[in-house]
């Protein structure tokens, strides 16, 4: 509740100054001004708003996403207009991209691609050419496999971090979406100042959103006091407010020998230290061998975009040990045209023959993904969904419920686990190819947000992976049909959120 509140008292401010001075405007029309007059202002405000949503829709984007929000700007010119731009235009961020691309430019040809993909392509065609698609639009190449540790809670991840931590000798790199301090942030915190005070270069990027209430000021200087040095990532201000293009990726990178990454914040309840919404079910996973040059580039990348202080990219000091398999680590970008990881889900299930099975905090899902679980289901494909038995955000889970219905009627097959809150971000697909990751299944993560992800090709984690599900699955209740309400006032209900689906 903490964190809402955050977020609803640094939004609300921004908000409130436009409708207030749009209000005195028109008061102001009506005052000094004759109707006929005002009639003739507000069709203006009306052509306006359809030009608008003509933009809109011109734009390549998911089709679902662009009908809402023109339904939004059609209903509520002004408003509808005022929060498209607030929270729902990539355009908000052309300082960012300018930043990144600044950034990018500078560290060009510091990820060299090998032969994998050929050699994947050799052995799995639609495989390789989905993986080659990704590849060349990200910057990101694939990688052979080395070593894959899956931690399917957080306490697990948390224990195998502050372990690498204290053997950390050059540098270690972190950039969280949350950091809160507790048990989790505050261990690994004095670890990271003890090898600061000891000559390793520490740092930490945070979203400054995501933290706007968990991580002050007075948090950063303590920390920076120690050694420790700190950047906010797309720094959050209360008038030019900058709610989209957050950084809601989860990396740490030790000596460029180790990466780690998952769903995971650096807060307590991700490690069930507290229990705001019963068992806290996440997961994660650390990696070796080349594949960590990718995690180390994109922390230099975004931390470049904000410093003054350059990095320069610090290359694996080791070699992959072909352990078989493959593995292609990226990050989303709202500012590219592709919207990656809502391309590969997609691809995913259209390539599954056996299964394909989901971990999801949240079901918010576009037209193409949403078509793609219900076409890979009505061809027999067994594709589940596991998601929270107990929510963090309860408008939120409503509006996920919505999306039941007509999964369920196609043949997917929904899990709500019963301890509690599921953060996992994950996918696995026939025993062949997976990912783990920062993805939620919402507007947010897959249109809107910067995201990692980590794609693994019949690597060994995999079956790590599947038995986390089966194990989590006994734990969940499976929804059916029966237990959906079906009356009009709840469908009406499902239609006005999903109106407002974008916003969330």
């Amino acid at each position: 509740m903490k964190k809402i509140i955050g977020r609803l008292i640094a939004v609300i401010p921004a908000l409130a100054i436009q409708i207030v001075w749009y209000t005195i405007i028109f008061r102001f029309m009506d005052n000094v001004m004759h109707k006929h007059l005002t009639d003739v202002i507000n069709v203006i405000f009306s052509v306006l708003a359809v030009l608008f949503v003509l933009s809109l829709i011109s734009k390549r984007d998911e089709s679902s996403y662009k009908l809402l929000w023109a339904i939004v700007i059609v209903a509520m010119p002004i408003l509808g207009a005022i929060l498209y731009v607030f929270l729902g235009n990539k355009s908000t961020g052309r300082g960012l991209k300018k930043k990144l691309k600044a950034s990018a430019e500078a560290l060009s040809g510091s990820l060299t691609p090998d032969d994998s993909i050929t050699e994947l392509k050799e052995k799995d065609l639609r495989t390789g050419q989905v993986l080659a698609h990704i590849a060349s639009d990200t910057g990101f190449p694939l990688y052979h496999m080395d070593g894959a540790q899956y931690y399917a809670f957080g306490e697990q991840i948390f224990e195998a971090m502050c372990e690498d931590l204290k053997k950390a000798e050059k540098f270690i790199y972190v950039e969280y979406f949350i950091v809160h301090g507790g048990k989790f942030w505050d261990t690994m915190a004095e670890i990271m100042a003890e090898r600061a005070a000891a000559g390793v270069d520490v740092r930490v990027i945070y979203d400054d959103f995501g933290s706007v209430a968990t991580f002050s000021a007075k948090d950063v200087l303590h920390w920076k006091a120690k050694g420790i040095k700190f950047i906010p990532f797309n720094p959050f201000l209360f008038i030019r407010s900058q709610l989209n293009n957050r950084d809601h990726r989860k990396i740490m990178v030790i000596d460029g020998k180790v990466a780690y990454s998952g769903g995971v914040n650096l807060a307590d309840e991700y490690i069930n230290e507290t229990h705001p919404f019963g068992t806290w079910k996440d997961i994660g996973f650390r990696i070796t061998g080349e594949a960590v040059n990718s995690y180390t580039y994109m922390f230099t990348e975004f931390w470049n975009a904000f410093s003054k202080e350059k990095l320069s990219f610090m290359r694996s000091p080791v070699q992959t040990v072909n352990n078989g398999g493959f593995c292609l680590p990226y990050y989303d970008s709202p500012i590219r045209d592709e919207h990656t990881s809502n391309v590969f889900y997609t691809e995913v299930l259209s390539m599954a023959t056996d299964y394909v099975w989901f971990y999801t905090p949240y079901l918010i899902l576009g037209d193409s993904l949403f078509d793609a679980f219900i076409r890979a289901a009505s061809r027999g494909v067994d594709v589940r969904i596991i998601m929270p038995g107990i929510p963090d955000k309860k408008l939120v889970y409503s509006l996920s419920r919505s999306y039941y219905r007509d999964l369920l009627k196609a043949g997917v097959k929904i899990y709500e686990y019963k301890p509690g809150f599921v953060h996992a971000k994950a996918c696995l697909c026939d025993d062949r190819i997976g990912c783990v990751g920062t993805v939620n299944l919402d507007y947010r993560s897959l249109f809107l947000h910067f995201e990692c992800n980590c794609i693994f090709y019949e690597a060994d984690i995999l079956s790590s992976l599947k038995e986390d599900f089966i194990k989590t699955q006994d734990d969940c209740r499976q929804r059916s049909l029966d237990d959906i309400k079906h009356d009009p006032l709840t469908r009406l209900g499902q239609g006005v959120l999903r109106v407002f689906a974008p916003l969330m």
